[in-house]
């Protein structure tokens, strides 16, 4: 089993976010643009995902590199963004790139829930060593989350269907991760309540 390394919690944020907020700014200065590459006229949105593939691979290389450890939801979000940003950059259509979130909250909703049905909580595999709690508090949590995902995933289809472009890069730059924030202050009742001792306290 490959150990994971610390590394400076800024580095990680770093190349955690970095690659989003680059998007971020290269959309906002180009969103109401038209660049021509190799003939082909391409929208503001497309190149900055076109910006943003190659850097989130490089990102995440790096942090794998570093800590010697990739997230499951970090591997799933690098395979679907060079996959539908891919899309979207190939076919010149932005909406590939807009559907990945609902994705990957869809794929997240599915495979937590089956956990819950096999009974193998794969959230606490995956988050116990860093936040030890009782089988029934990851029961709770779990089925929060599959509800949480379930949301998400409605609210960037109603977001990238019936807003503008510069609504949904804002939603999904900042919204999405403001409410993942909100969601785990608002369970922190929930973390203390069913806490475990850590190991050597």
């Amino acid at each position: 089993m490959t150990e994971t390394r610390k590394i400076n919690p800024w580095l990680k944020a770093g190349l955690e976010f970095g690659p989003l907020i680059l998007f971020f700014v290269v959309f906002m200065r180009l969103r109401d643009k038209t660049l021509t590459i190799a003939g082909t006229e391409y929208s503001g949105f497309i190149v900055a995902t076109l910006v943003f593939i190659p850097v989130l691979v490089a990102s995440t290389l790096a942090l794998w590199r570093l800590t010697g450890k990739l997230a499951p939801m970090q591997i799933a979000t690098l395979v679907l963004v060079v996959v539908f940003g891919g899309l979207s950059v190939w076919l010149n259509d932005p909406k590939f790139f807009k559907m990945k979130p609902t994705i990957i909250y869809l794929i997240f909703a599915a495979l937590l829930g089956f956990s819950l049905i096999r009974r193998r909580n794969w959230l606490e595999l995956v988050m116990s060593e860093a936040l030890p709690m009782r089988a029934e508090g990851w029961r709770i949590l779990t089925i929060r989350m599959v509800l949480l995902f379930l949301g998400l995933a409605i609210a960037n289809e109603i977001v990238w269907r019936s807003m503008s472009e510069t609504a949904w890069v804002n939603f999904k730059t900042f919204g999405l991760p403001a409410i993942m924030v909100a969601f785990f202050i608002a369970n922190s009742k929930l973390f203390e309540r069913y806490a475990q001792p850590r190991d050597g306290e």
